[in-house]
């Protein structure tokens, strides 16, 4: 375990607790809301954001952290447009943002090797201000989440009942999705734009598999990201992987199990 020495990987460690937590937790919401997508339509505009912030000589993170807010924000105005195809804000987002990435891409050939870290995660990129902005904007997301629980549970299983108990549903809505790109934006790091919106969705899954009440769905969803998150981190590094992918199989295998295991319990019942 000497490899716990290793300053980079005391970092990589520190944001894969902070982001498995706070990703895997937004997750259940966007889950349960049927909106397993918006991950990927975030993660595209994040990408689009490391893009442009590499061509114009502004920290990545920053501009994946700006790119995803405005993504949010831009599908719920979308989703209002397009009330019964709520999925076509999904989809313009999504082809906005890999459009705008590609284009920037090319025009900033010189960055390619760089932004290979940003794709797939990876464990030496962290660096001790992203672990401040995402120590600092992961408190203020959860502790929003804790405070606005009974809100969000109530639009999250039934939006029009919501509305007639008084609560302000287009205020909440638009709230989960700037957490969600915010959540989207600060995972970049560690399992990468390409793979973040698996980390998001597959914990829930495992979860809605294992759990007989909505408490339970949030505890397990968030222990299995976090055990995801960290055996990927000890696995890439000795056996030099992208911790992205190599977080999202262990997670899927964790999926893959679960569904063995009801599996069988449903053949014995």
């Amino acid at each position: 375990m000497d490899f716990l020495s290793i300053s980079f990987i005391n970092r990589a460690f520190a944001a894969g607790v902070l982001t498995s937590i706070l990703i895997s937790t937004v997750g259940v919401f966007v889950v349960l809301r049927r909106m397993s997508m918006v991950g990927d339509s975030l993660s595209h505009a994040s990408l689009a954001g490391v893009a442009f912030g590499m061509l114009f000589g502004i920290y990545p993170f920053y501009g994946a952290l700006v790119f995803t807010v405005i993504a949010a924000i831009l599908i719920e105005i979308l989703r209002k447009a397009f009330k019964k195809y709520s999925e076509v804000a999904l989809a313009v987002v999504m082809s906005a943002g890999i459009g705008l990435a590609v284009v920037m891409i090319s025009l900033g050939k010189s960055f390619n090797r760089d932004l290979f870290s940003y794709l797939f995660g990876s464990l030496i990129a962290v660096s001790e201000t992203d672990i401040k902005i995402m120590g600092f904007l992961g408190l203020a997301v959860i502790t929003s989440i804790i405070a606005l629980n009974r809100e969000l549970f109530a639009v999250t299983f039934d939006e029009e009942s919501a509305k007639i108990s008084g609560i302000p549903v287009n205020l909440i809505n638009l709230y989960l999705s700037l957490v969600t790109a915010l959540s989207v934006a600060l995972s970049v790091r560690i399992v990468g734009t390409l793979l973040v919106s698996a980390l998001m969705v597959i914990p829930t899954a495992v979860s809605l598999q294992v759990s007989k009440s909505f408490k339970m769905v949030f505890i397990i969803s968030n222990l299995v990201a976090l055990f995801s998150v960290i055996l990927g981190i000890i696995i890439s590094y000795y056996f030099d992987l992208a911790p992205g992918g190599t977080i999202v199989l262990i997670s899927s295998f964790i999926l893959a199990i679960a569904l063995l295991i009801k599996g069988v319990r449903s053949g014995w019942d």
